[in-house]
């Protein structure tokens, strides 16, 4: 388990996480989700120690990281899969971390068969490719058998079956009972493997819910509904706190305020045919751009401005 409580890293002038408090469970994935400058890096880094909190605490397993006799058998990170010496092997960099910890050749082994680095383990890390260089990463965070693994931006450079393993062995550790805690910018992903997001922005916690509740409260609780006679379905779904916008010359019509099971109710009623009736979905991806708006740091030219 993880837990930041009130916590806050200061550079200079500049606040980089301000005041976060939030816990990682175990026998969960949650996603770590956040714009570019939003705090997640720094806060991965103090929850390992590789920055100090301005104030506040965050814990793992009930103490400061740096609290652990042997941290790298309580968490297992991937924070920067090419920090390595370039001039070791896999093999050799996996065993010096071993050494560290007693932990036997037999556990590097293991990993380096469980992440698929058979054939390249006597080469040179630094020849190795981004998405080697990730798998050698994450076969370092879970070299201790740590029942908590952090890992920022796992599937960067994967080809698409490193990502399908990358899916697979994330939910396997959490159905395992371990805390396991992702950041990643890629929606998709974190949309088919996560049971739980944590959003931040500007260094402050935005969110702190599910996937499919983020997804609800974004997207409201609008339905999509068209008929054979959109003029008189508007008068007939129309009373208070309900919503009913239409377009000129469409036959379908947009309704807040109402279940998709009323409206069907009130349509049948009334002797009106529909042939579409769906509540309004949005993706991960759009729940998070809005949810983020305002907490976007870099924002890109508009595609029709003029080029300087």
């Amino acid at each position: 388990m993880i837990e930041a409580r009130q916590l806050r890293k200061r550079y200079g002038d500049k606040t980089a996480v301000d005041a976060v408090d939030f816990t990682v469970r175990p026998g969960a994935v949650t996603g770590f989700l956040g714009p570019n400058g939003a705090g997640k890096s720094t806060t991965m880094r103090m929850i390992v120690g590789l920055d100090a909190p301005t104030s506040g605490t965050v814990t793992v397993n009930g103490r400061r990281y740096d609290r652990h006799a042997a941290p790298l058998h309580e968490v297992g990170a991937l924070l920067e899969a090419r920090s390595i010496h370039p001039g070791r092997s896999a093999f050799q960099h996996l065993m010096a971390l071993a050494h560290t910890h007693g932990i036997s050749r037999s556990r590097v082994d293991d990993v380096i068969e469980m992440t698929g680095l058979q054939s390249v383990a006597r080469k040179r890390a630094g020849a190795f490719s981004l998405g080697m260089g990730q798998r050698l990463g994450i076969a370092s965070a879970l070299l201790g058998d740590p029942q908590t693994v952090m890992l920022d931006e796992p599937v960067n450079g994967l080809d698409p079956e490193g990502v399908l393993w990358i899916r697979n062995l994330l939910t396997g550790l959490a159905a395992e009972g371990r805390t396991v805690f992702v950041s990643s910018h890629l929606m998709s992903e974190m949309a088919l493997v996560a049971d739980h997001l944590i959003v931040i922005g500007r260094g402050r916690v935005l969110a702190d819910t599910t996937v499919q509740d983020l997804v609800r409260q974004v997207g409201g609780d609008t339905v999509l509904v068209a008929g054979t006679d959109p003029a008189r379905l508007r008068n007939v779904l129309a009373g208070p706190g309900v919503n009913v916008v239409g377009w000129p010359g469409s036959q379908q019509l947009s309704v807040t305020g109402l279940p998709a099971r009323e409206i069907g109710l009130r349509a049948a009623e009334h002797g009106i045919a529909l042939f579409e009736l769906t509540a309004k979905t949005v993706s991960l991806e759009e729940a998070f751009m809005e949810l983020t708006r305002d907490a976007v740091e870099y924002h890109a030219a508009s595609s029709t401005g003029s080029a300087a």
